[in-house]
């Protein structure tokens, strides 16, 4: 159970609400819901070779490793039509996140959708302010007028199903990844068996639900 301060519940269930009806739209592709969110992994290299698996054994790193920096991911997730899409970044900036957005609504896959209906966390570069800070005024516009955006809850980062599917991909990852390059390929193998087996998100919590169970979370009325 979430511990929510009392002058922030109506804050949190306004969010929470907002979101959970979102998720329980009927499926238009003009007007998707796409789900994005970010993390960042270290890379992590090898100073000796790992020994390889083996009948009864796993594959075997050494204690010894090498850090080569991080890598930023973006991921992209469009739960009823089972589509993701993961980036990598060299940072996490509202530039960054500029461009991801923008790569969203330039795509072939989204170039014909009315509004793509965004639901993301709330930290601060996530918003049309940011696009303002890498595109200039018409483009930043142009960009802006072509999404519909929801925030999940502060603390409440599990409403947001692109950080189901970043746990799907870090579990697929191997121990340890040594540079950019290598997260890459993963990036993109990953991507291709999910979206190859349209693996989708049927989420079932609703806002009734949240009403019931969650019902610790909503703010106490006097009178």
């Amino acid at each position: 159970m979430w511990c929510i301060p009392p002058k922030q519940s109506g804050e949190f269930v306004y969010h929470m609400e907002d979101v959970l009806d979102v998720y329980h739209r009927a499926y238009d592709p003009k007007r998707p819901v796409v789900c994005l969110d970010e993390t960042f992994k270290q890379l992590i290299g090898e100073v000796r070779e790992p020994l390889p698996p083996a009948p009864g054994r796993v594959e075997r790193y050494d204690s010894v490793y090498v850090r080569n920096g991080v890598a930023s991911l973006f991921l992209a997730f469009e739960p009823l039509a089972g589509w993701r899409r993961v980036e990598l970044s060299g940072s996490r900036t509202a530039v960054d996140w500029a461009r991801v957005v923008k790569g969203l609504v330039d795509s072939h896959r989204y170039r014909d959708a009315a509004k793509i209906v965004l639901v993301m966390d709330q930290l601060n570069t996530h918003g049309p302010w940011s696009l303002y800070e890498a595109f200039g005024p018409d483009e930043a516009k142009r960009i802006s007028d072509r999404l519909e955006i929801h925030y999940t809850p502060k603390h409440g980062s599990w409403l947001n199903m692109a950080e189901i599917e970043l746990s799907a991909f870090e579990r697929d990852l191997p121990q340890r990844v040594g540079d950019a390059a290598a997260m890459a390929a993963h990036m993109a193998a990953w991507a291709k068996r999910r979206n190859g087996g349209k693996v989708k998100a049927d989420w079932q919590f609703t806002t009734a639900d949240a009403r019931v169970k969650l019902r610790k979370l909503y703010p106490t009325l006097d009178g």
